[in-house]
């Protein structure tokens, strides 16, 4: 629950420092700008808000790892829901309109969670979680997008090392396998994920493993 807040914090924090002119610049989530990815952050907040208020009365059907879908293919941002968000971001005219909006609902979203008991049961996308395990499973989200929002923009704020590490502990999970010792956190989820593709010395200490890569989660 500590490193949601902590996790979220931070991704607020980067949205805020940035200026009007990074809206426009790519973010690190294919076919999409930083204005795109904050109008998916407030969407995610939203999730968030609403799943917090959806109680549930059955046992959980999924923790923080067993929430995330994993897929090879990366997206293409031809999804109907990507050209969505796409559109509404370009609604917004002026930053500081999705700049407020964001922290105007991302405050709501990161009070919620501090008042939430982790063992409430919630439900969320035809599943079950306990609110901690949700929580948990957001820290992913919220590491990766700050990673994707700061992809073309080399002074901003990188994301919280415990943030970085606890979701490559999760991938890891997740994927069933284990990156080499040697890759730090952040290179680990960028080649994970498919974000970046490993250099050739990279891949070659992936092994096996590459040939499995990337790990797409939805």
């Amino acid at each position: 629950m500590d490193l949601f807040s902590r996790s979220w914090t931070a991704l607020l924090a980067a949205v805020a420092e940035l200026s009007d002119e990074d809206f426009a610049r790519p973010s690190g989530c294919t076919g999409w700008l930083v204005r795109d990815l904050v109008c998916h952050l407030v969407i995610d907040a939203q999730d968030v808000l609403i799943t917090l208020a959806t109680p549930a009365g059955t046992e959980p059907t999924r923790d923080a790892v067993t929430y995330w879908e994993v897929t090879g293919k990366p997206p293409t941002g031809d999804d109907p829901l990507n050209a969505l968000t796409v559109r509404l971001a370009a609604a917004y005219q002026e930053p500081w309109l999705l700049k407020f909006h964001l922290d105007d609902v991302g405050s709501a979203a990161g009070r919620a969670a501090g008042l939430a008991d982790p063992a409430t049961r919630v439900g969320t996308r035809d599943e079950v979680l306990t609110a901690g395990d949700y929580l948990s499973a957001y820290v992913l989200e919220w590491t990766l997008h700050h990673l994707d929002l700061i992809a073309h923009l080399p002074d901003a704020a990188e994301p919280p090392a415990e943030g970085l590490a606890r979701t490559r502990e999760m991938l890891e999970r997740i994927a069933g396998a284990v990156f080499p010792p040697s890759f730090s956190d952040r290179d680990a989820l960028l080649i994970g994920t498919g974000r970046r593709a490993p250099t050739g010395a990279e891949e070659a200490e992936l092994g096996e493993l590459a040939a499995r890569l990337p790990f797409v989660l939805g």
